[in-house]
C-alpha cells in the first residue's frame, strides 16, 4: 500500500484537531505509528469520539505508515558502518567485539564505587579521539542524575592520553538532572544539541537512580515502568537517528529469592533489561582490578575479562 503523503502529523488524521492530537501525545500516541497500532474502540474511548470517527482516524494512520523490510544481507551491509569506541583496555574492547557499539544501548550494572562511573568517564575521552586511534571524534552528553561528573578526573585521563584536557572538557556537555522529569527531558530535547554539537556519546549515570528514588512501593510501580520504557526507548531512538553510542550505567540490589550464587541483580526489570544491547556486570576484586561479565549480547558470547582502574583511567 503505498504511504499516504499528505498525513505527516497527527493533526492531519481525520477528525484529529490540535486538542485531540494533544491529548494523544500525552497518552503515549505520539506518533502516526503508535495511532495506527491501536484500535477504534480505544482511541474512541480516549478521545470521547464515535467508533466510526476513529476507525476513520486509523485506517489513515495505517495508509500513512511504511513498514520496510531488508534481507539479512542489506543488514549486514549497514552494520558495516557501526563505530565502535575503545574502553582502553584490549582484552575489555575484544569481549564486546571491538569495543561500544554505536546504534545501541550499553548497560554496566554493579555495586557501589565498582567503577561503572570510571568506565564512563574513559568513554567519555576516548570518544573523542580519531577512528584509526579507537574514538568517533565526537562531542558526549553526560546526563548526571547522582552528581557524580568529576573533571578532574576527565583531566587526568585526557592527559595520560596525550589530549589537551580543556579541548576534551569542552566536548563534553553535563546536564544535571535532579528529578525525573529533567532526566527525561534532557534525552527528549537532546536532538538539537546533537546535531550541532557534533555528539557521538550519550551518557546517563545513573539510568535508574532518580526512578528509584520517587517512585516507591508496588503502586507507583507500573507508572515508574512505563516513564522508564519511554524514556530508554527514546535512547534508543538517538542512538539509531544519529548513529551515536548511548551507555548508561545501573544501580542493583540483592535478590532474596536467590539461595546459590551471586545474588546481584539490576534494577530496572524487563523494561531495561529488553532494551539494553549489550550487558555487563562490573565487580570489584583485589586492589584496582574489576572483574567484568559480559551477560548479554546480540553478536558476542558470554564471557569475562579483567581490567584495573588506575589513575590515568581503565587498563589491562
Amino acid at each position: 500500500m503505498a504511504k499516504d503523503k499528505s498525513v505527516k502529523e497527527l493533526e492531519d488524521l481525520p477528525g484529529i484537531g490540535p486538542t485531540s492530537a494533544e491529548k494523544l501525545r500525552s497518552s503515549g500516541y505520539a506518533t502516526i505509528e503508535r495511532v495506527a497500532a491501536s484500535s477504534p474502540y480505544e482511541l474512541s474511548e480516549l478521545l470521547g469520539i464515535s467508533a466510526e470517527n476513529a476507525k476513520k482516524a486509523v485506517d489513515a494512520a495505517k495508509e500513512a505508515t511504511n513498514i520496510e523490510v531488508q534481507t539479512g544481507a542489506d543488514v549486514l551491509e549497514r552494520r558495516k558502518a557501526i563505530g565502535k569506541i575503545s574502553t582502553g583496555a584490549a582484552g575489555f574492547d575484544e569481549l564486546l567485539g571491538g569495543g561500544v557499539e554505536t546504534n545501541g544501548i550499553t548497560e554496566v550494572y554493579g555495586r557501589f564505587a565498582s567503577g561503572k562511573t570510571q568506565i564512563g568517564f574513559q568513554l567519555a575521552v576516548n570518544v573523542q579521539k580519531s577512528i584509526d586511534k579507537g574514538g568517533l571524534a565526537g562531542a558526549v552528553l553526560f546526563i548526571d542524575t547522582e552528581a557524580t561528573f568529576r573533571p578532574e578526573r576527565i583531566e587526568s585521563i585526557a592527559k595520560a592520553s596525550g589530549m589537551n584536557a580543556k579541548e576534551v572538557l569542552d566536548n563534553i556537555f553535563v546536564a544535571r538532572a535532579t528529578s525525573t522529569e529533567q532526566q527525561i527531558l534532557t534525552a527528549e530535547r537532546a536532538d538539537k544539541l546533537i546535531r550541532e554539537k557534533n555528539i557521538k556519546l550519550v551518557i546517563v549515570d545513573s539510568l535508574m537512580a532518580l526512578f528509584r528514588s520517587e517512585f516507591i512501593g508496588r503502586g507507583a510501580l507500573n507508572e515508574r515502568q512505563q516513564k522508564l520504557n519511554a524514556h530508554i526507548h527514546k535512547l534508543q531512538r538517538l542512538a539509531d537517528t544519529y548513529s551515536l553510542a548511548v551507555y548508561i550505567t545501573n544501580q542493583v540490589m540483592d535478590n532474596p529469592g536467590l539461595l546459590f550464587g551471586d545474588p546481584t541483580t539490576p534494577v530496572g526489570g524487563n523494561v531495561v533489561a529488553h532494551a539494553a544491547t549489550t550487558r555487563l556486570y562490573i565487580r570489584k576484586s583485589k586492589e584496582e582490578k574489576r572483574i567484568i561479565r559480559l551477560v548479554d549480547s546480540p553478536n558476542m558470547p558470554e564471557g569475562e575479562t579483567v581490567i584495573k582502574i588506575t589513575p590515568d583511567g581503565i587498563k589491562d
